[in-house]
């Protein structure tokens, strides 16, 4: 395997950390508590979504929920009248054809063991449902704007079209968005337009309803780095020049060249053209019909079809003060250039095609002090011909950087075509059964417990060998697979009142997973083995007038982790090897979260969470010696979090703030690099002039903040962290100082 090839694993695995500093795991493993409570007399109830919705680093989608793992490429799961929005992230990422929209009826957050028993999956969720037709006519419109040139269209109607039940709805979403950076090769960062028609049909004597829906999208981004000095104690220091989230790190022309992996012909990709673009089309045919014998039949069935065209440019590494005897040229004159030097990979995944078909359908019914479900779900998903262009360059290290050309690179300053490119295609096909009773056992005790049976497929063809700058794909480089699991998942929870209205809760999930077509994307095979994730929680809550209040601790387990990386000798900076390393992270954790209302008007959530994530077993062996990093801090994880929410309401007027804070996160296996301690920060005011008209504004990043994390390149066996100190590094960033207003219209 040669060095492009290493390069390509490390890059690949650090792109979970492009651009979207909260699209982190941001709550911890505790969250499985209910959280948000609305004050009751005896038992916890959720109630909203605990800002989910506020994002530090875009307006392109929800921020992810920390559940105490390593953070998620995809970010949190996205549902849309009960199925995933898109089946599985890559290539196509859920907010490329979802995005939060007054066509949605209504938005919100899907625990920890609802989504275990009704996906079979791990984490939260954002749970939405498209705007059905209505019996009278509404217009719904809510109109964004920010001062950096960002502005967003949304609106919805809907009403009858018959007297006999028939309905319409339709709604249209327009997002132009040049994010807080100047991209000389390009107007907008984010351009996203999705279009929603629907007609529903409402059965006689409130049978239920069936609702048929199209949805067109079309969806075009860029990510954007920041740039920095790595100081001692973490820090993050600012260069001259380039302000985190005003600086441009994307090379100024924004043209990148590549040799297309199947056919081996060469040819340029611009970031201004459609190789950054997915456009999508959905069916959607969901509703309910309450059946004579009380049961209500739920069902909810989608095809979905999409064509993904990605392109990222990915920062590798950073060479300072490079001198004229280094050769290095710029592309656009051929001027000789000195100084620091920035080597960039370039992704390009050209016009995949995916289609998914899915369908889930239950049965519901109370049955004296029983709430019960039972279901089944259908999800088959087909990806053609999945691959990705791979090709590096270099560039200066500047805003808006040029790029480069040295003796190692062609004449268009472009080198490595294809050093570990990706193919692989297929189909999965996941079949379920799930069942839930909530039990009302007497005054004091409830419970709420569920499974999930699910049987996974997984077949196609994936490359035998490794590829290298000359490799032309052909059928002889191929190799098949299939394979198939029976999962389990499923929950327990237990409210036991004391008093009227405090009590004990106790939680406990469980999920299986083994591998996706994605694994496959790499010559390697991979490690397919059950991973299985039990989770447990024990706590209290209490109720008062002014007060809802849930503590809980929370143990939870993962194994089977599967990392490769591109070791660097510390003894010889020069050298590296590959290695892949299988190991287990647990997570103990501390969350207590309450509502606090303690006069007419104001309201304040607080939630505080203490964890403790670790590797358990990850041993390897590297330059002749062995390595134990059992018992070291997960990257990329704080310790501590908090998230403070108060607000005021008098009359018409709303005002409130949304802090949040991460203490600090380790960027190195070895823990001793990490980035220090850092607070997000939401404010806004909201004035209802009538019934029909709301205005708000919102400031993002308040408080002026500074962040960055990710995981530092080549420093997975280091001991001494001063080498870093005042180098150069790139990372992901929070959005600076913001001031976006928005005008809701609704009748």
């Amino acid at each position: 395997m040669n060095k492009f090839q290493l390069l390509i694993i490390a890059a690949f695995l650090w792109l979970s950390g492009h651009r979207s500093l909260a699209q982190e795991n941001e709550l911890s493993a505790p969250d499985s508590v209910k959280l948000n409570q609305e004050v009751t007399k005896d038992k916890p109830k959720e109630g909203g979504d605990r800002n989910v919705m506020l994002n530090a680093s875009s307006n392109t989608g929800p921020r992810d929920v920390n559940i105490g793992l390593p953070p998620s490429v995809g970010g949190i799961t996205i549902l849309e009248n009960d199925l995933p929005s898109v089946y599985y992230f890559w290539p196509e990422l859920p907010n490329r054809s979802w995005r939060p929209s007054v066509s949605l009826e209504k938005t919100g957050l899907l625990k920890m063991d609802e989504l275990a028993t009704s996906m079979g999956d791990l984490g939260f969720a954002v749970n939405s449902y498209t705007q059905t037709g209505t019996k009278d006519f509404h217009f719904k419109g809510k109109f964004s704007g920010s001062h950096y040139g960002w502005i967003q269209g949304d609106v919805n109607v809907s009403g009858p079209l018959t007297k006999n039940g028939w309905t319409y709805s339709a709604g249209a979403f327009l997002n132009y968005d040049p994010d807080t950076y100047d991209l000389k090769s390009v107007r907008n960062a984010d351009e996203t337009k999705i279009f929603r028609a629907g007609i529903t049909k409402y059965f006689k004597d409130d049978k239920g309803k069936i609702t048929a829906a199209y949805k067109y999208a079309n969806s075009y981004s860029v990510t954007n780095y920041a740039l920095f000095r790595y100081q001692e104690g973490g820090e993050a220091q600012e260069l001259d020049g380039f302000t985190f989230g005003k600086g441009s790190f994307i090379v100024n022309d924004g043209t990148y060249r590549f040799k297309e992996l199947i056919s081996g012909e060469y040819y340029s990709a611009d970031i201004d053209g459609n190789q950054a673009t997915t456009e999508s089309h959905t069916i959607d045919v969901f509703g309910n019909y309450q059946l004579n014998n009380g049961w209500n039949f739920k069902y909810s069935t989608r095809y979905h079809s999409a064509k993904t065209s990605l392109l990222y440019q990915i920062p590798l590494s950073i060479t300072e003060n490079v001198d004229a005897s280094a050769g290095y040229t710029y592309a656009n004159t051929g001027d000789v250039y000195t100084g620091n030097v920035a080597t960039q990979l370039a992704m390009n995944s050209p016009n995949i095609p995916t289609k998914t078909l899915m369908g889930r359908f239950s049965l519901n019914k109370t049955i004296k002090n029983h709430t019960l479900q039972l279901g089944v779900l259908e999800q088959y998903y087909h990806i053609d011909d999945y691959h990705s262009n791979r090709s590096f360059f270099y560039q200066t290290v500047e805003d808006q950087p040029s790029k480069l050309i040295s003796p190692n690179t062609d004449e268009y300053g472009f080198y490595g075509y294809n050093a570990g490119g990706e193919f692989y295609k297929g189909t999965e096909n996941k079949l379920s059964f799930f069942g839930t009773d909530k039990w009302e056992v007497n005054d004091k005790l409830s419970l709420n417990y569920g499974v999930h049976i699910r049987y996974h497929n997984i077949k196609g063809d994936f490359l035998a060998s490794a590829t290298n700058s000359t490799t032309v794909m052909n059928g002889e480089q191929t190799a098949s697979f299939n394979e198939g699991w029976l999962q389990l998942g499923g929950k327990i929870n237990a409210n036991y009142n004391l008093t009227k209205n405090f009590g004990l809760i106790g939680n406990f999930l469980y999920t299986e997973e083994n591998g996706r077509l994605n694994d496959f994307s790499t010559s390697f095979v991979p490690n397919l083995k059950t991973r299985k994730t039990p989770l447990g929680a024990l706590g209290v809550f209490w109720n008062t007038p002014w007060l809802s209040l849930v503590s809980q601790a929370t143990y939870l387990y993962k194994n089977n982790y599967l990392q490769r990386y591109n070791f660097v000798n510390p003894a010889n900076s020069s050298e590296s090897q590959n290695g892949s390393v299988n190991y287990d992270i647990q997570t103990i954790g501390w969350t207590t979260d309450l509502v606090l209302t303690p006069f007419k008007g104001f309201r304040l959530h607080y939630l505080i969470t203490l964890q403790d994530p670790v590797y358990k077993k990850f041993t390897f062996g590297a330059f002749g010696n062995d390595y134990d990093y059992s018992d070291n801090n997960v990257l990329e994880i704080s310790k501590t979090l908090m998230e403070i929410d108060p607000s005021y309401t008098i009359g018409d007027w709303r005002i409130w703030a949304s802090f949040r804070y991460f203490s600090r996160q380790y960027s190195s296996l070895t823990n001793v690099l990490y980035f220090k301690a850092r607070w997000e920060n939401f404010g806004g005011i909201d004035y209802k002039v009538n019934d029909h008209i709301d205005v708000g504004a919102t400031v993002v990043n308040f408080l002026n903040q500074r962040g960055a994390k990710g995981t530092i390149n080549g420093s997975e066996l280091i001991t001494d962290p001063s080498q870093y100190y005042g180098q150069l590094l790139t990372s992901s960033y929070i959005r600076p100082f913001t001031v976006q207003a928005s005008v809701n219209i609704h009748f």
